[in-house]
């Protein structure tokens, strides 16, 4: 196994990038939180980032599709 990556946040707290499987080639994880750390989503030990973009529905806003529009 390759040595794992750290990487100090500005907020203070830790992120370890690791070697995930071929359904998450890289994984995030909240190494250490900071004590002067004020969000909330940060939580030690968990997921920062998933990197399955293909597995997750998308969060993009999309309009609606207008039947009478023509390329001009």
């Amino acid at each position: 196994m390759k040595p794992t990556i750290t990487a100090r946040l500005a907020c203070g707290c830790r992120v370890t990038f690791r070697e995930g499987d071929s359904v998450r080639p890289v994984t995030v994880f909240l190494d250490r939180k900071a004590e002067t750390c004020t969000i909330a989503i940060h939580v030690a030990g968990m997921f920062l980032h998933d990197h399955r973009a293909a597995a997750r529905p998308s969060t993009r806003f999309v309009p609606a599709l207008q039947p009478d529009y023509e390329d001009g």
